[in-house]
C-alpha cells in the first residue's frame, strides 16, 4: 500500500472520472485514505488510487471533502491569489462593469472564477467578502492581502468580511457576523446603472445588495411604463427603483420584513425624492395576494429568497414556487407581464419551468414565456461545474 503524506487524500478506484473531466468537488465517499490528523481547511493534495496527481484544494468536513483550486501542482499562497484576483478583475474590465454610472459588480464567483467557496461584491470602493469554506476561512487574510495588490490604488478602501452566515455549521471557529479589515466603517453609496442604493452589508442578506439581477431589472425598466408594477420579496427595492425610472405608473413593494420595506422607501427616496407613485407594505406575501383585486396590477414580480437550499428540500421547494406563481397568476390581467424567478441552486432550469407551467395550468390561463433569464456575465458559470447556474427567470406573458 501506497504510503501517505500529511497532506495527501487517495481517492477510491474509478473516482477520479469528474475530476479528470475538470469538476472541482470531491466527496467524501470517493475518499479510500486521508491522514489521521487532518483538520478542517488544510490544503490537501488529491491523487488517483494509482497514485496519478489530481487537483490541490481545501478539506473539509463534509459531503463535499475537498474543493478544487488547481488542477496543476501549485502552492496555495498569496501569489496564487494574486493571480486568480488578477483574471477575475481583468474578466469584470472586459465586461464594462466599471464605469462612471455603474460601480456596483460581482468580483468573484466562487467556482465560476477558479476560487470554490469564495465570494466577492464590490460597491463603490468597498469589498464584501464571503467565505462558503472552511478553507477560505483560514485563507482570508491572504485573500485580503491579495485583493489589495490586484485592485488599483484608490479603487479599494474597505473589505467587510461576512463569514458566519455561510461557513458550514460544524465549523470550529470564531468568526463575528461581519467586522471590517482594510479600512474604517463607512456609509457609501452604491451605483448601478445610473441608479442609487443604500447597501447594508453589515445587517442585510448575503452581501447587502442581489447584484446578480442588475440585468434583469434593467429589462423590467423597459416594460414599465405605465403599468401598475407589484414587487413581491422587494428587499433593497432594485426592482421598484427600477420601474419607476422607466415610467411606472404605480408601483406597490412588498415584504414580510419591515426592516426589508423600509430599505427599499429609502433607496426610491435617494433617488427619486417623496415619489407618490410608490407605496410599500410589510406582509406576507400569499397573504398580500390573496386580498388583491384581479385587476389591480399589469406587472408582477416575484423574486422570492431560495426556496431550496439542499437537495432534500427541492419537492417542498417546488410545490412553494407552484403555489405561489399560482397565487399571482391567478390575480393578473389578460395581457400583463409576469418576471418570475427562482435563486435555489438545487432547483434546475427544467424543474422550476415545469413548477411555473403547473400553475399556469391549474389557473387555466394562456401563458406565453417571452424571455428566459439567468445570473449576468459577472456570476460567471463554469462549464465544468453546471451546479453554478443557480438563477433561473421567466418573462410571462398573461392572457
Amino acid at each position: 500500500m501506497r504510503m501517505i503524506n500529511n497532506n495527501e487524500v487517495i481517492l477510491k478506484p474509478k473516482k477520479e472520472e469528474s475530476l479528470l473531466r475538470f469538476h472541482p468537488w470531491v466527496f467524501s465517499g470517493a475518499i479510500a485514505r486521508k491522514p489521521d490528523d487532518l483538520t478542517e481547511g488544510d490544503v490537501v493534495k488529491v491523487f488517483a488510487s494509482n497514485g496519478t496527481f489530481l487537483g490541490v484544494g481545501h478539506y473539509q468536513i463534509g459531503s463535499i471533502a475537498v474543493r478544487i483550486l488547481s488542477f496543476q501542482d501549485v502552492l496555495i499562497d498569496k501569489s496564487f491569489y494574486v493571480d486568480r484576483l488578477t483574471d477575475a478583475y481583468n474578466l469584470r474590465l472586459k465586461l464594462g462593469l466599471i464605469r462612471a454610472d455603474n460601480n456596483s459588480f460581482r468580483l468573484v464567483h466562487g467556482e465560476g472564477d477558479n476560487l470554490p467557496g469564495l465570494i466577492i461584491d464590490i460597491y463603490g470602493k468597498t469589498a464584501v467578502m464571503q467565505a462558503h469554506s472552511i478553507g477560505i476561512h483560514c485563507d482570508k487574510n491572504l485573500i485580503i492581502d491579495a485583493l489589495k495588490e490586484v485592485l488599483p490604488q484608490g479603487i479599494l478602501e474597505n473589505v467587510y468580511y461576512k463569514s458566519e452566515g455561510t461557513l458550514p455549521f460544524k465549523a470550529d471557529i470564531d468568526c463575528e457576523d461581519s467586522y471590517v479589515m482594510g479600512g474604517e466603517v463607512v456609509e457609501e453609496t452604491a451605483l448601478e446603472n445610473g441608479l442609487k442604493f443604500h447597501i447594508d452589508w453589515l445587517h442585510g442578506q448575503k452581501t447587502g445588495f442581489f447584484v446578480d439581477q442588475r440585468e434583469n431589472r434593467s429589462l423590467l425598466e423597459k416594460y414599465s411604463v405605465g403599468k401598475n408594477v407589484l414587487n413581491m420579496f422587494c428587499y433593497t427595492g432594485g426592482f421598484s427603483v427600477y420601474a419607476l425610472r422607466g415610467g411606472a405608473k404605480k408601483v406597490m413593494s412588498v415584504d414580510s420584513s419591515s426592516k426589508a420595506v423600509m430599505l427599499t422607501d429609502d433607496n426610491v427616496r435617494f433617488n427619486f425624492g417623496e415619489d407618490p407613485r410608490h407605496e410599500s407594505k410589510a406582509e406576507d406575501a400569499f397573504k398580500f395576494l390573496k386580498s388583491i383585486d384581479g385587476d389591480t396590477y399589469d406587472l408582477v414580480i416575484l423574486d422570492p429568497p431560495a426556496f431550496a437550499k439542499h437537495r432534500g428540500a427541492i419537492n417542498n421547494a417546488l410545490q412553494g414556487y407552484k403555489k405561489l406563481n399560482l397565487a399571482a397568476i391567478e390575480k393578473m390581467p389578460k395581457g400583463s407581464l409576469l418576471f418570475t424567478f427562482s435563486c435555489s441552486q438545487v432547483i434546475s432550469r427544467e424543474q422550476f419551468r415545469l413548477a411555473v407551467f403547473s400553475a399556469a395550468a391549474l389557473a387555466g390561463r394562456r401563458v406565453r414565456i417571452l424571455h428566459q433569464l439567468s445570473q449576468p456575465a459577472d456570476h460567471p458559470i463554469n462549464i465544468y461545474h453546471p451546479e453554478g447556474e443557480y438563477l433561473k427567470g421567466l418573462v410571462l406573458y398573461i392572457e
